[in-house]
């Protein structure tokens, strides 16, 4: 059973006046209880199940502006003790950093909005085993599904709280189903393709079903068969969706606080200037009822609110923590946890009308390595795709995409087919000109 509120918050006091005790000078304690329950199926047989549930806390002593952290799996007080007061022995061993401490007090939290976070129902795991069942089921009568790679069903419920010696204690409970499904398409003897489809929700009963994971799985892999290669040429290029939100993992590791702050990023001269189109707007919102990626405070107990990392084209703000706000002379943006919901403003294109910019044009299906380089700017990776041609298309693989991120950036349209399914959510986005498809 999931630990209660008063339980975690007495954990929490108790590591927080023990530090005080031991000398530090300030301090922050995180306690989290998480118990998640996982079946495995491959090909109708079950594979494995298995169970966790750990009480854990991580405790960062300050000895003025010296710093250092130790996490562990509580037994009793006793053991507790003994890493509160091995923690401060390595922190005093530590040189001191002047952008130590904890942050602002007038930014922590104070009240929690109810962001729908936590699901009270729970799953058998003879209910997870049946789910999947079905799962493959409907994945194998597609003639062209030769075996999966397996599925899985996975639930977790964690309770959190977080304090420090500034008297912020607060948390909150969060719940999590996850369903997932790989499978292998053959047909005939033109080799095999694989691909898989997941669902993850705080709520049970907003899962996929079953038949719909399975058959989605099974379009994605079959699509691939009978691939085709491809010669080197610029063309016009358009991102899946589940592709597409790579555009704003790149940004994200771009306008990252530390990047800025150790100046690594080829974004970090442009601050107020424009990167995008004037139409886009990148939004990152934490607040959101009902989303996985949501919090209310980050893992500094800083309260979260929503921010433009974009506005009509314009970076607007970097991901800042208490450390790196401090180097760069600010003040954090309560991020850092990183970016949770961030999305791109959808455009306002069909996803049909993407497909009418030229009589030729590559979808992206799928991508392998890097998508970016931040530091450099350079773009390139693997891919694998459909290539479309007047009426036609077929699927092609083992060819690259190069060029410039900012090439992407500023030759972005996007459909108005946005949907929330990632930490980082991006309609369907076509790049008009700056990429290079690499063939033969």
């Amino acid at each position: 059973m999931l630990k209660e509120k008063k339980e975690l918050e007495d954990l929490a006091t108790y590591c927080i006046d023990k530090s005080i005790k031991f000398n530090a000078t300030s301090c922050e304690v995180k306690v989290g209880n998480v118990i998640s329950e996982t079946v495995n199926l491959r090909n109708k047989k079950i594979e494995n199940s298995d169970r966790s549930d750990v009480l854990s806390i991580k405790i960062t002593t300050y000895i003025n502006k010296k710093k250092s952290s130790t996490q562990f799996t509580y037994i009793d007080n006793e053991n507790t003790n003994v890493m509160i007061q091995k923690c401060i022995e390595s922190t005093k061993l530590l040189p001191d950093d002047k952008f130590n401490s904890l942050p602002n007090k007038k930014l922590l939290v104070k009240n929690i909005d109810d962001l729908l976070l936590f699901d009270k129902s729970t799953i058998s795991n003879e209910k997870k085993l049946e789910y999947l069942k079905e799962v493959e089921d409907v994945a194998l009568s597609n003639k062209f599904i030769s075996k999966t790679n397996g599925s899985s069903f996975k639930q977790s419920k964690s309770n959190f709280i977080i304090a420090n010696s500034d008297s912020l204690l607060s948390g909150y409970k969060k719940s999590e189903f996850f369903t997932f499904t790989d499978l292998v398409a053959k047909k005939n003897d033109s080799g095999m393709e694989s691909d898989y489809y997941y669902d993850s929700k705080v709520y049970l009963k907003d899962l996929i079903p079953p038949k719909d994971l399975g058959s989605n799985a099974a379009k994605l892999a079959v699509r691939k068969l009978n691939p085709k290669k491809t010669k080197t040429e610029t063309i016009p290029i358009i991102f899946e969706k589940r592709i597409s939100k790579n555009i704003l993992e790149i940004l994200s590791s771009s306008i990252s606080g530390s990047s800025f702050a150790r100046n690594t990023s080829f974004l970090k001269k442009k601050m107020h200037h424009q990167i995008f189109p004037k139409n886009i707007n990148i939004i990152d919102d934490p607040l959101i009822k009902k989303s996985i990626y949501s919090m209310p405070f980050d893992k500094e107990g800083v309260k979260s609110e929503k921010m433009y990392l974009v506005k009509n084209g314009i970076l607007k703000n970097v991901i800042l923590d208490s450390y790196y706000a401090k180097m760069l002379n600010k003040e954090t943006n309560g991020r850092a946890s990183g970016l949770s919901n961030t999305y791109f403003e959808p455009g306002n294109l069909s996803y049909k009308d993407l497909f009418n910019c030229g009589k030729k044009l590559i979808l992206i299906t799928d991508t392998m390595g890097a998508f970016g380089n931040a530091t450099t700017g350079e773009f390139s990776c693997g891919a694998t795709g459909l290539y479309y041609e007047k009426d036609t298309f077929y699927p092609i693989n083992n060819f690259t995409l190069g060029g410039k991120i900012k090439d992407i950036f500023e030759n972005i349209f996007l459909a108005n087919d946005l949907e929330f399914k990632y930490s980082k959510n991006c309609p369907t986005a076509l790049i008009t000109e700056g990429l290079v498809v690499g063939g033969y």
